[in-house]
């Protein structure tokens, strides 16, 4: 049973790896939940180990937040901000400084997908419409969304994943990430600065109309967008201040907005990314198979034995680096949460995972939406243009997230 279980394993995150499989129309999602689905048909997980598997309060906590996130974008905050934001009279690179801030500020409470799906396309007809080259934008919306969300345990689902699982502090965890995460976004303004060399202005191919995408935009509801921003204040307000379970105080929230007397709940659930909640589900029983079996409990030690020992922070944070930009960052922190017993694992992982995510494209969907909303408009970006910005961006945010987890890991030697 343990090879057949170590089969389904290797299919899944090789399609974790692969972002499909050959043959089949299959996403990470549905390989995910056909590894689930053959792991319970071949009886090596039972329907009661299964549902005892899968992490509850990390789902509940990720679904609240999706449907605060949703009462936003149908009261077009983000479409609001985000003009309110461009038509500021300020120079191409203070107007990058504070893209970077405010993205990052909102994605350090909401999610940093869907703060790029909604910013993107407002984005780029603000800077054309500026005869300003939006690439530069775009790249710092995808790097400063990232990182912004490393900032909190609610920024993005692998940092609930760890927080709920680890049992971490709210303001704790806030108070070790801050200054990684101020220091990345310093170093995304200045690398797009310097790989700009002051070519702020460029023809963008690809004819528009402003009016016609003016009036695509979400209408902004002042009240709709003040109800979404009370209720995450007050949960924000709550995580810091009071031991009381995130995930029940989230859902109740979720619960409020989606009593609404103008927006229909069909149009706040359609905005709920259920593939990603679904992965979730079928990661966390293919995972939990295959811990079972003994065997990465072997090779852990098979490794410590050898001089490697991954439960240590240095061999931890470089094992999350580099099976984040190979299985992408929520299968990668699964995978590794069982090792995560050093005091400072839950924000090695969280950290790591994160800031990983910039080095290419597919290191994370925000980037993915970022680069495809780009492609839409005419806009290409392909894999070198972002590495230009990713990749020196996510080494030296890393270097400085090392060096402070060092001085972290002192502190609580």
């Amino acid at each position: 049973m343990s090879t057949a279980i170590l089969a389904v394993f290797v299919f899944v995150y090789l399609g974790m790896i692969l972002g499909g499989l050959p043959f089949l129309q299959l996403d990470r999602t549905g390989i995910a939940l056909l590894g689930a689905i053959a792991l319970i048909a071949m009886e090596a997980v039972s329907l009661e180990e299964a549902w005892a598997a899968v992490h509850v309060p990390t789902l509940i906590l990720l679904f609240a937040f999706m449907v605060i996130s949703a009462q936003l974008r149908l009261g077009g905050f983000y479409t609001f901000v985000t003009q309110r934001l461009t038509a500021l009279p300020l120079s191409p690179p203070a107007l990058l400084a504070l893209l970077i801030v405010v993205v990052a500020a909102l994605s350090a409470v909401f999610s940093n997908d869907i703060v790029c799906l909604a910013v993107a396309p407002v984005l780029i007809d603000a800077c054309r419409e500026r005869r300003l080259d939006p690439v530069p934008y775009l790249l710092a919306l995808a790097c400063s969304a990232n990182i912004g969300s490393a900032a909190t345990l609610i920024g993005n689902p692998q940092n609930m994943l760890i927080g709920e699982r680890l049992e971490l502090s709210f303001p704790g965890y806030l108070r070790e990430a801050a200054l990684p995460v101020v220091a990345g976004l310093v170093i995304t303004w200045a690398v797009i600065v310097l790989a700009t060399r002051r070519r702020w202005e460029r023809a963008v191919p690809g004819a528009y109309s402003n009016e016609r995408r003016v009036e695509a935009y979400t209408t902004f509801n002042r009240w709709q967008a003040v109800k979404g921003l009370s209720v995450a204040a007050f949960l924000f307000a709550a995580f810091l201040f009071t031991p009381w379970p995130r995930e029940l105080l989230a859902l109740g929230g979720a619960g409020l907005l989606l009593m609404s007397r103008r927006l229909h709940s069909r149009h706040m659930l359609g905005l709920v990314d259920w593939q990603l909640l679904v992965l979730f589900v079928g990661l966390f029983v293919v995972n939990h198979a295959l811990e079972k079996t003994g065997l990465p409990a072997e090779l852990v030690a098979a490794l410590a034995r050898e001089g490697i020992d991954l439960r240590s922070p240095m061999p931890l944070f470089f094992t999350t680096f580099v099976l984040s930009n190979l299985v992408s960052n929520v299968p990668a922190v699964m995978l590794l949460l069982p090792l995560a017993s050093h005091p400072m694992a839950g924000t090695l992982l969280a950290l790591a995972s994160t800031l990983a995510g910039n080095l290419l494209i597919v290191g994370s969907i925000a980037n993915i939406i970022v680069v495809e909303a780009a492609a839409r408009h005419g806009i290409v970006i392909d894999w070198r243009r972002h590495a230009r910005v990713g990749v020196p961006v996510t080494l030296l945010s890393l270097a400085c997230a090392g060096a402070t987890l060092a001085w972290w890991g002192r502190a609580w030697a």
